[in-house]
């Protein structure tokens, strides 16, 4: 589903209304674990959390007109999505949240390179969600995106 709102309210009033307490619930559980330094953004149609302007400056090499994504939350078409870009940059926390996911989850984990997708709200695993959102300051995640851009010749 491709969203138009250009803040989180406005992003919540769209969802379908089966899907709005866990989504919500998802969105807080994110935000309340992040460390300090991230703030929250509208873009790529859906909601998340960035490296603001403020502290990094360069914003994302894709398009320097966005600030650094770090984590969003999506309401698609036929499942909840968290994009974590740290699981996609970072092959030890890959692994780590590979390993834990059954602990937390009976259901088969459902990813892509940076993607988490849940079919039913209900099969989301909040805890596990809030201690990988406690994974990277905004220091750490900037040295790592930095380390990993390739040198422009």
């Amino acid at each position: 589903m491709q969203y138009t709102a250009t803040n989180a309210q406005e992003y919540f009033d769209g969802i379908p209304e089966e899907r709005k307490a866990g989504f919500e619930k998802l969105y807080q559980t994110i935000k309340e674990n992040l460390p300090s330094g991230f703030s929250e953004h509208v873009s790529y149609g859906h909601i998340g959390f960035v490296v603001p302007f403020t502290t990094y400056s360069k914003g994302y090499h894709c398009d320097a007109s966005q600030p650094l994504p770090f984590v969003g939350v999506a309401s698609q078409k036929n499942h909840i999505a968290v994009y974590h870009m740290g699981i996609y940059m970072n092959p030890e926390i890959l692994d780590w949240f590979v390993t834990e996911f059954p602990n937390h989850s009976k259901k088969k984990l459902d990813m892509g390179k940076s993607c988490i997708r849940f079919k039913k709200v209900e099969d989301i695993p909040y805890d596990l969600i809030a201690e990988l959102s406690t994974k990277f300051t905004v220091d750490d995640y900037v040295n790592l995106y930095e380390s990993l851009l390739k040198p422009k010749k």
